[in-house]
């Protein structure tokens, strides 16, 4: 089981984006997560192209890019431009999810699909085998420092028996108050990667916490 890390953007010091990013360069962090709000789809609006553009020019890490908004297919182009690794959808905002994924994977990016809180894994049936990743939010998408839901341990465990049991090399990732605290439990339950945004911007020294997490 992989037990990467992906420092979530949305919680860095914005006017010191710069100064952040450079830490995480020099981090061990996997992936730097970038979640693109619309003030639609969650009740919160995030970050631009052109603002993720500028990330992408100063990040050395692969990015890992959530689109938390309706329509996503009309941004694939978009997202690619940034040089994201992986663009991630909502279940929830895809009607045609499969379209979307391979659309996705047309772009030459890897296709994840996130649930939220009330969304069942058995959805997820006939596209498990066809995504790199599926992202469990363990709050409910919209805003940094939530409290970690607890149902998310049985909801990880239900997934990762799912990918199990297909025989597919599917990465599990887990978003929304993830922490020191927290993390081992996850990572043993089945998660390959969580996305840290408090936990870590918040620390008060990025590059030890991130240190933590990685030697959990």
């Amino acid at each position: 089981m992989n037990r990467l890390l992906s420092p979530s953007l949305l919680s860095a010091d914005f006017g010191n984006l710069a100064r952040d990013i450079d830490t995480i360069n020099r981090s061990e962090a996997d992936w730097l997560h970038i979640d693109v709000m619309d003030g639609v789809f969650v009740p919160n609006i995030s970050f631009g192209f052109p603002v993720l553009k500028y990330v992408s020019r100063l990040c050395h890490k692969p990015l890992d890019v959530h689109l938390m908004i309706v329509e996503p297919d009309k941004f694939i182009n978009e997202v690619k431009e940034t040089g994201a690794v992986m663009m991630n959808v909502h279940y929830e905002a895809c009607t045609h999810l499969h379209r979307t994924v391979q659309r996705i994977h047309a772009a030459g990016m890897k296709a994840g699909v996130t649930l939220n809180p009330h969304t069942p894994v058995e959805l997820l049936e006939d596209i498990i085998e066809d995504v790199e990743m599926v992202l469990l939010m363990s709050v409910n998408p919209g805003f940094g420092g939530q409290t970690f839901i607890e149902n998310t341990y049985a909801k990880l465990g239900r997934l990762r028996a799912m990918i199990d049991r297909k025989g597919c090399n599917t990465l599990v990732q887990i978003d929304g108050g993830v922490n020191l605290d927290n993390a081992g439990k996850l990572y043993e339950g089945g998660a390959d990667c969580l996305v840290a945004g408090n936990a870590v911007f918040g620390s008060g020294n990025i590059i030890d916490t991130i240190a933590k997490f990685k030697n959990l």
